[in-house]
């Protein structure tokens, strides 16, 4: 799941729906798609709001992914959709289809991420959640089925990895005697 890159309000009036990325955006969206390739996520299907900000978040990771943009599957009611209707909609996936990118707003979002499992405060802008699904049809798609895999957004600090052989020197290092 992608919360869609930060948006702008430099025009007040204009629709909600019509909102673009804002620089920020412009900006987070490409970084973020370039770590779920470092991920090695390859979708075989996206789907997307049809509001600006969103579809242009989908378009941006589709070009990082290599996925074509004149198959992003475009869906009108995933603006605000509440969990359910999110929920609904990947339910009806067909099970040929193994790895999916929805790109959506919050509250949604955020609260079928908390519905399946996931825990977090609030999907930020440009955020990611990935689930694993334990069941190979879409239809089945269910708190149980569902496994919290990762999260990601843009402010997130990386890990540092360490070597085992560092954590141990590290601790011989802090109880040696003398």
């Amino acid at each position: 799941m992608v919360r869609h890159a930060k948006s702008s309000w430099d025009n007040p009036f204009l629709n909600d729906h019509d909102r673009p990325l804002a620089a920020r955006g412009i900006e987070d969206a490409p970084k973020m798609a370039e770590r779920l390739k470092k991920r090695g996520i390859k979708p075989s299907l996206f789907l997307s709001s049809t509001a600006l900000r969103a579809a242009e978040t989908a378009k941006i990771t589709a070009e990082i992914l290599d996925y074509p943009k004149d198959e992003i599957r475009w869906e009108k009611e995933l603006f605000l959709a509440s969990p359910n209707q999110i929920l609904k909609l990947l339910r009806m996936q067909k099970d040929s289809v193994d790895t999916i990118l929805i790109f959506g707003h919050n509250p949604g979002l955020n609260d079928l991420i908390s519905h399946l499992g996931g825990t977090l405060d609030n999907l930020p802008t440009s955020g990611q959640f990935g689930f694993k699904v334990k069941s190979e049809h879409w239809a089945e798609l269910k708190p149980e089925t569902a496994e919290p895999w990762f999260i990601d957004y843009p402010k997130k600090k990386k890990l540092r990895q360490f070597k085992i052989t560092d954590i141990l020197n590290y601790v011989w290092k802090q109880f040696r005697i003398g």
